[in-house]
């Protein structure tokens, strides 16, 4: 089983968006998800602010826009215990990619990379966070974002991983 957790700063916005969509992406590819299937998503933030908190309500929308519930998420911060238990942290940007290298053991740090460094079609090599956008469309926009991220990540599972 491979193990994802995607990390952004509070957990509410980009790294709930991240897990629901490789959820349903990874479902929609055969793939099944659990204790015994053939991998496991989360989420987490580098922050303490939303702990216990549901994902923001723009985050809720795009999502269902797609088909994705992700609305029964809760935010949590980054464990200790998270660097042993997963196989990827990806984080949305390099300030969160940064707070995650300098708490990750040594032996883990190859499991730590940017979600974009998946994506090599892309132009941008972060996720900007869009929790102070004036509109929903900037939500939508981070969807899209992220989408190509997920993508090349569930290639690259599938090459190493699935073949």
């Amino acid at each position: 089983m491979v193990k994802v957790l995607f990390v952004c700063l509070g957990n509410i916005c980009r790294s709930p968006l991240a897990e629901g969509l490789f959820r349903h992406r990874a479902l929609e590819a055969g793939l099944d998800e659990g204790l015994s299937g053939a991998f496991l998503a989360d989420s987490a933030g580098t922050g303490s602010w939303h702990v216990g908190n549901p994902p923001d309500i723009r985050s809720v929308a795009v999502a269902r826009k797609y088909g994705i519930d992700i609305s029964a998420q809760r935010g949590r911060q980054i464990e200790p215990t998270d660097f042993t238990t997963f196989d990827y942290i990806l984080a949305m940007d390099r300030d969160n990619l940064s707070t995650l290298q300098a708490q990750c053991p040594p032996e883990h740090q190859e499991k730590v990379s940017l979600l974009l460094s998946h994506a090599p079609d892309t132009m941008l090599t972060e996720v900007p966070d869009p929790y102070f956008f004036r509109d929903d469309a900037g939500f939508e926009r981070i969807f899209s974002v992220i989408g190509e991220g997920v993508d090349g990540l569930l290639a690259r599972l599938k090459s190493d991983h699935f073949s």
